[in-house]
C-alpha cells in the first residue's frame, strides 16, 4: 500500500524566532518592510498580514520587530526532517515549508496510519513548530492537502473527492492566472481538472498539467530522498539568556528529537552523548559547560535520554547564562535487534535494569552508584573492587582469570570489611556460641608484592544453626607459633 504524509508548517517564518513551546511574546516578522508572520498577541493587538511597518509598530509598540530568515527557516525545516527519519527513511523536501513522508512500509511497524499520524504530529509539537499534517495514496495530492488543512484522504476516490474543492491558487503554476481563471469560472481544481488539456497547456504551460496529474496519480512522482549526515552534531540557539539550567530541558529534547531520526536511518544505538552548554561569545567567552551522559545499554530512542537528561540538568549549576546548546553523539555502535522472550521475566527484561541503573546514576551521581568488579587474586579482600556502574566491566572475562579452583570453592555472601577477632573456648572459636568446624581447610598464602597473607579458611557452625566463614593465621611469636582465629564473613 502506497500512503504519503505531508507535513507542512505554515508558521515556521514566526517560530524560527519564537517557538511554540516559548512564552506568548508579541513578535512581529517582516519581509520587505511588510509583515509575513505574527504572534497571536500581535495579531490580538490587530497588526495584519501585508500591513507596513509603520503600521504595525504603532498598533504593537511594545512588539518584537524580526527580518525575516530564510537560512534560519532552511536550517529548522533541516531539524524537522532529521528528526521524523525515525519514522520512514524516504523523505523528501517539497515546496512551501513542506516534508514528504512515504509511510507505506512503516505502517505495520508503529501500528497504523493513525498511530503513526499523531506521532509525528507529537515529534513537531515537541520540537517548537505547528503543523498542518495530511495523508493521501499520492505525494503531491498529500501536499495539496496538508497546504490546504483540508484532512486525510487513504484512498484514491477519496482524495479525488477532496481536491474537487481545493481553491486553484494552492498550485505555484497558476497564481499568475488567477484573474483569467476566475474570468472563465474556473475556481477549484475539479473545474481546472475538467478544462480540454490542450489549450491548458498552451495557455498555462506543462507544469500546471504535471502538477495535477501527479496529484491524481497519472504519472510516477520523482523525489531527491533526504540523506543523513555521516556523524551527528545538531546545535540550537536559545531565544534569551537561561539562568537556569532545568528551562534548558526544551531545547535538549529538540536536540534529542533529531538525534533519534539519525540512529534510526543508520541503524545505530548510542553508548555516550555530550551536550554542551554555550555561555557568552566574544572577549568574554568562557568554555562551554559539558553535561556527559554514559549508558550501560546502548539505546536508539529519546525517551530514556530524555529522563536522564532531566536528572542531570535537575543537578546543574550554571556559572553563567546559556545562549546555546549543542548535542554530540561520540560513541555508537550497531543497532541490536529486539528480541522478545516466550516466557518473559516478571521483572522486567535486561534492559529495563539497566535503564533503572542510569536513571539512579544520573539522580544520586555516578560515584554513589556502584557495581562489583572482580581481579585475580586470592586474597578475599582484594578479590573484589567496587566501580562506578558507567565504567565498563566484563565479569565472564575477570572469572576466566582466576583459577579454577578458587571459582568452585564456597564462598560467603557478605563478606565483612574487616576480619573479627574471636575468643577461643574449649579450645573451639567462639562467637555467641562455640563454633563447630564444619568443612576441610582452604589455605591462602599470598600477597609476598605487598601484603603477605598465611590463613587457613573454614566453614562452620554456630549452636543457632547459622554458618560462618572463618580462618585461622599462623603467627610466630618469639620462639612460639601462635594461632588465632578471626570471623570474616556469613553465608546466606
Amino acid at each position: 500500500m502506497r500512503l504519503w504524509i505531508a507535513l507542512h508548517l505554515p508558521r515556521l517564518p514566526l517560530e524560527v524566532f519564537c517557538p511554540r513551546w516559548s512564552a506568548d511574546n508579541c513578535t512581529i516578522v517582516l519581509e520587505q518592510e511588510r509583515v509575513a508572520a505574527m504572534s497571536p498577541a500581535a495579531q490580538d493587538a490587530g497588526v495584519s498580514l501585508h500591513m507596513r511597518r509603520g503600521g504595525a509598530m504603532l498598533l504593537a509598540p511594545q512588539a518584537q520587530f524580526q527580518e525575516r530568515s530564510l537560512p534560519l527557516e532552511a536550517e529548522a525545516l533541516q531539524a524537522v526532517a532529521l528528526a521524523l527519519l525515525q519514522f520512514t527513511p524516504q523523505l523528501a523536501e517539497a515546496e512551501e515549508s513542506t516534508l514528504l513522508l512515504d509511510v507505506g512500509a512503516s505502517l505495520r511497524l508503529f501500528g497504523g496510519i493513525h498511530v503513526l499520524c499523531r506521532k509525528v504530529a507529537s515529534s513537531v509539537r515537541a520540537l517548537g513548530f505547528t503543523g498542518n499534517l495530511s495523508c493521501a495514496p499520492t505525494a503531491r495530492g498529500a501536499w495539496l492537502l496538508a497546504r490546504c488543512h483540508a484532512g486525510r484522504a487513504l484512498k484514491m476516490s477519496s482524495l479525488e473527492r477532496r481536491l474537487e474543492g481545493l481553491p486553484v491558487s494552492v498550485l505555484p503554476p497558476a497564481r499568475q492566472y488567477l484573474s483569467w481563471m476566475e474570468g472563465i469560472g474556473c475556481l477549484t481544481l475539479g473545474d481546472l481538472y475538467r478544462l480540454p488539456r490542450p489549450g491548458l497547456q498552451r495557455r498555462c504551460g506543462r507544469a500546471l498539467l504535471d502538477m495535477l496529474d501527479d496529484a491524481h496519480g497519472g504519472r510516477p512522482e520523482l523525489h531527491e530522498w533526504l540523506e543523513a549526515p555521516a556523524s551527528f552534531h545538531a546545535k540550537i540557539e536559545l531565544f534569551d539568556r537561561v539562568e537556569n539550567a532545568e528551562a534548558l530541558l526544551f531545547g535538549a529534547h529538540r536536540l534529542l528529537l533529531q538525534l533519534t531520526g539519525w540512529l534510526s536511518v543508520h541503524q545505530l544505538a548510542v553508548e555516550r552523548i555530550r551536550l554542551l552548554l554555550e555561555h557568552e561569545r566574544g572577549r568574554t567567552a568562557g568554555p562551554p559547560t559539558v553535561i556527559e551522559v554514559v549508558l550501560a545499554e546502548p539505546t536508539w530512542k529519546d525517551t530514556h535520554l530524555v529522563r536522564l537528561l532531566k536528572e542531570r540538568l535537575a543537578k546543574q549549576e550554571l556559572d553563567a547564562p546559556v545562549i546555546g546548546l549543542c548535542l554530540e553523539a561520540p560513541q555508537v555502535q550497531p543497532m541490536a535487534p529486539l528480541s522478545d522472550s516466550l516466557f518473559p521475566e516478571p521483572g522486567g527484561s535486561k534492559e529495563d535494569w539497566q535503564r533503572l541503573l542510569e536513571l539512579l546514576s544520573a539522580r544520586l551521581g555516578p560515584e554513589n552508584v556502584l557495581q562489583a568488579a572482580p581481579k585475580a587474586d586470592y586474597r578475599p579482600e582484594h578479590a573484589n573492587a567496587w566501580v562506578s556502574i558507567q565504567e565498563k566491566i566484563r565479569p565472564a572475562e575477570a572469572r576466566a582469570q582466576l583459577p579454577m579452583d578458587v571459582t568452585s570453592l564456597p564462598r560467603p555472601t557478605w563478606l565483612l570489611a574487616k576480619p573479627v577477632p574471636l575468643l577461643i573456648r574449649d579450645h573451639r572459636p567462639y562467637y555467641g556460641s562455640p563454633l563447630r568446624i564444619r568443612s576441610t581447610g582452604e589455605r591462602i598464602e599470598a600477597g609476598w608484592w605487598s601484603d603477605m597473607q598465611t590463613r587457613d579458611y573454614f566453614m562452620a557452625q554456630g549452636e543457632d544453626h547459622a554458618h560462618y566463614w572463618l580462618y585461622k593465621e599462623r603467627v610466630i611469636k618469639g620462639a612460639e607459633l601462635e594461632t588465632r582465629w578471626y570471623l570474616h564473613g556469613f553465608f546466606g
